[in-house]
């Protein structure tokens, strides 16, 4: 929600992340008009926070998100009632941004009535970026139907079906003139789809280069679903931006797309969730057997990303009953990566993929968003997921009460 009026807030005696150094540093940040107006040894305004002995960090930003996730995919995700949706929704966005994830990226769905709802103050939500439903080619990670069915099916609300460059060009135009931030398309089988070869790329190059070559004239960018080398190689070499999940990534593949400046955003919440509570919520056994597949890869492909030197985000993809498993992604993460690289992930690299330098940061002028932690994740990590750990989220400005 958006600040509308002019009070000020000032956290005092705060040790703080400003999102990019490993040094944090003492001292005081004044909210004010729902940005961070001061940041250092300040005289406070307006409501004063002592916060000596925690640590405060940027608002986090997760940007691999799903509103309209109300299943674990499939018909009951795409076409049900699209209110029932939005409402499931609200409860989702209002509960990420309790958790401290004050901006998410939502790349499958999503629209710009949400979106208005959100700026409205309608509901208590972290900032939203969304892409529409993201774009499939006929039987691949997007397509919801099973080889048995004989139906038509060309959009729902995470994902639509669209073949064809001439299509993808009219389809693209429209997801920027009704809002998207940015594309979300399919170039890979996925874990939920039912028909497709996990490591099978998906849309054909020339396809691939109309979507990329539309967003880049609106100075957006594309984002795709992607998990083997073959298809995150056909994904960089066409000009795509964002990696999702890209479990199967080997050296040669993080080479490339280091060198193309590609990000990578693993999402690795969700298979491990998928992994422990998918059969008990229904999970089709076709995908129970796939998501086994690129469980344990993924943790394999933030290495081999790091090191490589590929810029590394953070997502969670949390689909159904298991959104509630977003601070275990934080913990999966860090397991990988240590808290320093982690917390980057979350912060700086994030905003910098969204293209918003006003997140991700502690600093004069940035967006007036914040988390406080009970203690110094540097020194113990666990205040990071930990949710019975006491956590204060700062929006706009103003403590989400």
């Amino acid at each position: 929600m958006h600040s509308t009026h002019s009070s000020a807030l000032t956290v005092r005696n705060a040790l703080i992340f400003d999102g990019s150094s490993p040094e944090l540093t003492e001292g005081s940040i004044v909210f004010k008009d729902g940005i961070i107006a001061e940041v250092g040894n300040v005289a406070p305004q307006g409501e004063v926070l002592d916060v000596a002995g925690k640590t405060v960090v940027p608002g986090l930003i997760d940007a691999h998100f799903h509103a309209y996730a109300v299943g674990l995919g499939g018909f009951e995700v795409e076409r049900g009632p699209l209110s029932y949706a939005a409402l499931v929704g609200a409860k989702r966005l209002e509960s990420a941004l309790r958790r401290g994830f004050t901006t998410v990226r939502d790349v499958a769905g999503g629209d710009v009535g949400l979106s208005r709802a959100i700026k409205g103050g309608l509901f208590p939500s972290p900032r939203y970026y969304f892409t529409g439903p993201a774009l499939s080619q006929t039987g691949g990670h997007g397509d919801p139907r099973s080889a048995d069915l004989d139906l038509c099916f060309s959009h729902g609300h995470m994902c639509a079906v669209v073949d064809g460059v001439d299509e993808l060009r009219r389809t693209v135009r429209d997801r920027f003139r009704t809002g998207s931030h940015a594309i979300k398309i399919m170039t890979s089988g996925g874990v939920v789809s039912l028909t497709d070869p996990i490591r099978v790329p998906q849309y054909s190059g020339e396809e691939i280069r109309a979507v990329v070559e539309e967003a880049t004239r609106r100075g957006s960018y594309v984002a795709a679903h992607a998990y083997s080398p073959e298809a995150i190689v056909h994904s960089v070499e066409n000009g795509v931006r964002s990696i999702e999940h890209g479990n199967l990534l080997d050296r040669q593949t993080a080479s490339l797309m280091a060198d193309r400046g590609s990000y990578l955003v693993p999402t690795l919440a969700t298979y491990d969730a998928m992994n422990r509570r998918g059969a008990g919520l229904g999970l089709n056994p076709v995908s129970q057997a796939k998501n086994a597949e690129v469980l344990d890869a993924g943790k394999s492909a933030i290495e081999l990303a790091l090191q490589a030197g590929v810029t590394v985000g953070f997502g969670t993809d949390l689909m159904g009953d298991l959104e509630d498993e977003q601070l275990a992604g934080v913990r999966l993460h860090t397991e990988v990566a240590g808290v320093f690289e982690t917390l980057k992930s979350m912060t700086s690299v994030n905003a910098a993929l969204l293209q918003d330098g006003a997140i991700g940061r502690i600093s004069a002028g940035a967006a007036g968003d914040a988390l406080i932690l009970d203690r110094n994740p540097f020194e113990d990590p666990a205040v990071l997921w930990e949710e019975e750990r006491p956590r204060t989220v700062i929006h706009d400005g103003r403590v989400v009460r």
